[in-house]
């Protein structure tokens, strides 16, 4: 090793090998820390529990009295938890879908947030008793006759929480099922008829599906448990998360807690004699699904639809940007304004946000299937970076081509059809195509509004194989093969433009 390298070297070792010793002792908590998932508990003196405020009334939410202040039913459970913990409640907000990767990396203590007791869970947490029986609930249209239980749904588009009992009930029954984020939005959809049915648990189905008069109920097709899961390994803080629940189910206090939140029903009868044997009943682990050929092609649907929003989005983007860009240097005033106005407020707000607004907030005036609200969306947002890459390839062009054009007798359209724009698409080339680059991966963000894409298969598959790791590989490999292609592209581009310019 070179003399001058050496020192180099041997600094870079010791810092890997301070950080190591930091992991280390932060992943073992140091020398004095609590030994098991109670101790760690009651040394902090607070209980967190994981959970989703978008889930809404009457799991947990924002008191609209009180607001930052969160109720709910689960929220006076947690609270009764940590009561008999001696310690008190720390709400964490967490998507629901990610809920269990969160807590296996420790983001918090227990989950208690509507996590239905299921097999392909049971072998990632510890389950405690339920502390509450749920009915999923199937709601169609009122004029919808093709309908009449699970086994006519073959082939049906119908709406749940991805990764849910329901979601899994869908898939065995044959439906195509969609895949939401929120309670409200699949009742949405399917009173805009963009699907057949909505299958979920009854609490969610009789507060937000039974309150919209074009639904009505077509029966429960299954039941399920909500319990609280913590870490394998925590043995010990599951037992007393247990024997706490077991305390308030004997002492009436749960049943109390749903009286107040009208969710009591004959169904929780079972909760005040449930016995150790039956919670090994339902929380069976079944055997995991390995990664194989059929979720390999499911990726690659994913990424043919991430092509296909990816290039109609770019198909809308490139034209109306060119268009916007015109419209700033070259239109009257006042369309100048507006086109300034649409570039600021679509580069200025969320691509999120947008993409909400288009397909759930328009749908009162709008029919729009989420494929087109998807390309929609993300051509208008990307649109507007488009136009200020235009503009700043025509305003590159020296000013007395402009000029010559019009001593030769061209309108100002004809020169700029002919002289300027042509020289402005070409130094415009490489930042149009690092946009598209940008647009592929903006691209993951469409699965709120129901389309499944590379990314949101991958969490799918996720779940399927109880794993993150490979499928996050592969999905970044195929995002990848995407976009390195462009990327060289944009680099060619560049260099043939410098070298050109060099010329001249």
């Amino acid at each position: 090793m070179s003399t001058r390298l050496a020192p180099i070297v041997r600094g870079a070792l010791g810092a890997l090998g301070a950080l190591a010793a930091l992991a280390a002792a932060a992943g073992c908590g140091g020398a004095g820390a609590p030994a098991s998932g109670l101790a760690r508990v009651r040394a902090a003196g607070v209980l967190r529990w994981g959970g989703d405020i978008q889930g809404g009334e009457p799991y947990v939410f924002d008191d609209p009295a009180h607001p930052g202040q969160l109720v709910g039913f689960e929220v006076e459970i947690a609270a009764g938890i940590a009561r008999a913990l001696g310690v008190r409640a720390e709400f964490v907000q967490n998507d629901w879908s990610n809920l269990v990767p969160s807590l296996e990396r420790g983001s918090f203590d227990v989950i208690l947030n509507g996590l239905e007791v299921t097999p392909a869970r049971s072998d990632r947490v510890i389950f405690t008793r339920p502390y509450y029986v749920f009915a999923e609930r199937l709601l169609v249209r009122r004029n919808e006759a093709r309908v009449a239980g699970l086994d006519s749904l073959k082939g049906l588009r119908v709406g749940t929480l991805a990764n849910s009992q329901a979601w899994e009930m869908l898939r065995a029954a044959g439906a195509e099922a969609i895949p939401y984020e929120g309670v409200s939005e699949p009742y949405m959809d399917l009173e805009g008829g963009r699907t057949d049915a909505v299958l979920l648990d009854d609490i969610i189905a009789d507060r937000y599906g039974l309150t919209r008069p074009a639904l009505r109920a077509v029966g429960d097709v299954g039941v399920g448990y909500y319990a609280a899961a913590v870490r394998l390994g925590e043995q010990d803080l599951h037992d007393a998360i247990d024997a706490a629940l077991a305390g308030m189910a004997s002492s009436g206090e749960l049943r109390a807690i749903f009286a107040r939140w009208k969710i009591d029903d004959a169904r929780e009868d079972v909760l005040a004699a449930w016995t150790d044997a039956d919670t090994i009943r339902i929380a069976k682990p079944a055997e995991h699904a390995v990664f194989g050929w059929r979720h390999l092609l499911l990726f690659l649907q994913g990424a043919a639809m991430t092509l296909i929003v990816s290039v109609g989005a770019m198909a809308l983007a490139v034209p109306l940007g060119m268009m916007l860009a015109l419209a700033r240097l070259y239109a009257p005033r006042a369309v100048g304004a507006v086109a300034s106005a649409y570039v600021e407020v679509f580069r200025g707000t969320p691509v999120l946000l947008q993409l909400y607004l288009i397909y759930y907030g328009l749908a009162a005036f709008v029919r729009m299937d989420a494929l087109p609200a998807a390309i929609i969306g993300l051509g208008l947002n990307y649109a507007a970076y488009e136009a200020e890459v235009y503009r700043a390839g025509i305003e590159a062009v020296p000013r007395g081509q402009m000029e010559a054009a019009v001593s030769l007798g061209m309108g100002t359209g004809l020169a700029l059809r002919r002289i300027i724009v042509p020289q402005a698409l070409r130094v415009s080339l490489p930042g149009v195509t690092n946009d598209f680059i940008a647009l592929l991966k903006d691209s993951s963000l469409v699965s709120v509004i129901t389309v499944v894409e590379l990314t949101k298969r991958m969490t799918i598959a996720a779940v399927d194989v109880r794993g993150w790791l490979f499928p996050g590989l592969l999905c970044a490999a195929l995002y990848f093969a995407m976009s390195y292609p462009l990327s060289r592209l944009a680099r060619r581009l560049e260099a043939k433009l410098a070298g050109e310019a060099a010329r001249t």
